[in-house]
């Protein structure tokens, strides 16, 4: 099993990038035989969308080559996004765009939100609405909230009750993760998903 984290926040030493780093380690505590790769989206390193992608010598095609290549490695996604004015991060949605059915498709995805107050439901609830129609990626139905992030899941020791509530939350949203993720690899080997006159998500 291959995971691959995508942590959504432009900013640098963010928040989300701490979580990220802990859910890795958590898959490497449940899970030793799983393993994992973090794409952090910090200083926002791919341009916005557009057609070019689609070329193979265009720019934005060999900008993206390795990001893809990244995700298409991937049985399953953990994806952690900070909520930045009740919405998803520029950046995250435009790699939901980039990514395309060969990427992401048919791949289990966890939606870790993480809010320094009590915030962090609207991504979760944008993030299910829009972003997979074409790509095809699948969200389990977990998901996880980090709120109040500043003071959760620093060290080994839990630092109260939620804090120790949040840690069980994540173990068990990933081993369920991991769980569809192994259970799905036999849909994507049997070409059933690959039609090529069905591209699109309707």
């Amino acid at each position: 099993m291959h995971l691959v984290i995508i942590v959504g926040s432009h900013r640098t030493g963010s928040e989300s990038s701490r979580v990220g780093s802990f859910v890795a380690a958590t898959v490497g505590r449940i899970d030793p035989a799983t393993t994992v790769d973090t794409i952090d989206l910090a200083a926002n390193p791919l341009p916005l969308w557009d057609e070019s992608v689609w070329q193979p010598d265009g720019a934005l095609a060999s900008l993206w080559k390795p990001f893809r290549d990244r995700l298409r490695a991937a049985d399953a996604f953990v994806v952690v996004t900070p909520e930045w004015a009740g919405t998803v991060p520029p950046a995250l949605k435009n790699l939901l765009l980039l990514a395309g059915p060969k990427e992401v498709g048919h791949k289990p995805g966890l939606i870790v939100a993480v809010s320094s107050g009590r915030g962090g439901s609207y991504p979760v609830s944008e993030l299910r609405t829009g972003g997979t129609k074409n790509n095809r990626l699948l969200w389990i139905p977990e998901q996880v909230l980090v709120q109040d992030v500043g003071d959760m899941l620093r060290g080994d020791t839990p630092a109260g009750e939620r804090d120790d509530w949040i840690r069980r939350r994540i173990e068990f949203a990933l081993r369920i993760l991991l769980a569809y993720g192994s259970a799905l690899q036999p849909i994507r080997r049997s070409g059933l998903t690959d039609h090529p006159d069905f591209p699109y998500g309707m």
